[in-house]
């Protein structure tokens, strides 16, 4: 697949840059992947998208305050974003860091308030590994100093609002540096109303890295690598899965961070650990018959993916229709029932 076949027009406009004041208020579009057939719909209505025994797969990350604004000891800012810490190496986390020019290593970083952080090492280039240059674990410095990274897209300063809509209503495993956002639209109302009609729901976690919205720059996009995220999908998942498949119901994933998981497990059988797997057009599907996804950037991993479950054609003609009836674009944005 050719990179220029992930491309769309997308109005800036179009991008939301705030949440709605109700999550399930966000409008969804039903895109049937046989026909091509287009629905027009609100979250809100969900249930009646969906039928008895069908299964929906959430993903129940948190989001955790993983950017820290330090300084080097020469006086240049660096803004690292924390993601997660580091293996085989005990007190060190594995950060991706924005600096003019790059760190090097035993570098020292001043934080404000006085903690420091010091270089001890690169995964690769902009990955430095970090470590506490004192005896402070760096879970208690992101606790005290770190701050909310939205995605770039998003042009404000986070507010005190965003710690509590840019999560999940069922979110409570700490580790993500940004939200499955499929999941925001949900309520405990709403989940409430899927359970009474029998429209089942299982958790699994998958820690969202920086690498789930690194652009796409291979000329052709099978040659794209992604970086690696920690998955576990726990037993009660595995049953939930097995009862739906024996019986009927359609295993929906909530955001292409659950696909990612599930699809990984069908691969590997696996049922925790890193997981690379970077699915595109071609990928053939063996649990995942349905999703639940936002409107994705141009030449992004998650635009790839729901290609590769919707068809490019199908998708690109939903986009248009969207951007047409001025739907919300990304995170904060509307979603997307794909059956």
């Amino acid at each position: 697949m050719r990179l220029t076949e992930l491309d769309y027009d997308l109005p800036e406009e179009l991008i939301a840059q705030e949440p709605l004041q109700r999550r399930d208020q966000a409008r969804l579009m039903v895109l049937d992947r046989r026909s091509g057939e287009i629905t027009h719909s609100r979250f809100y209505k969900l249930t009646r998208h969906l039928r008895e025994g069908d299964l929906l797969v959430l993903n129940n990350t948190r989001v955790f305050p993983a950017r820290l604004m330090v300084r080097k000891e020469s006086g240049g800012a660096v803004e690292l974003l924390m993601v997660r810490p580091a293996e085989g190496q005990a007190g060190a986390w594995l950060a991706l860091a924005r600096t003019h020019r790059p760190l090097k290593d035993g570098s020292r970083l001043l934080l404000e308030n006085g903690y420091v952080l010091r270089v001890i090492g690169y995964q690769r280039p902009g990955r430095p590994i970090v470590a506490s240059d004192d005896s402070s674990p760096i879970d208690q410095i992101i606790a005290e100093a770190g701050t909310l990274a939205l995605p770039h897209y998003i042009r404000r300063t986070p507010t005190a609002n965003d710690l509590s809509e840019y999560q999940a209503v069922y979110a409570d495993k700490s580790g993500a540096v940004a939200a499955p956002t499929a999941g925001l639209h949900f309520t405990e109302e709403l989940l409430h109303e899927l359970a009474a009609a029998r429209i089942h729901t299982a958790f699994l976690t998958l820690h969202i890295g920086p690498g789930t919205f690194t652009p796409v720059r291979a000329t052709q996009v099978e040659g794209h690598s992604m970086e690696a995220e920690w998955y576990t999908i726990p037993s009660t998942a595995m049953e939930a899965i097995y009862l739906a498949r024996r019986t009927g119901g359609r295993v929906i994933a909530v955001g292409t961070s659950s696909v990612r998981a599930l699809e990984s497990y069908a691969v590997t059988g696996d049922v925790e650990g890193f997981t690379g797997l970077f699915i595109c057009p071609g990928f053939r599907f063996k649990l995942v018959e349905g999703m639940v996804t936002n409107f994705h950037m141009p030449r992004t991993t998650v635009l790839a993916l729901v290609m590769a479950l919707a068809g490019r054609d199908a998708i690109l003609a939903g986009y248009r229709e969207a951007i047409r009836h001025r739907y919300r674009f990304l995170s904060y944005g509307d979603a997307m029932l794909i059956l």
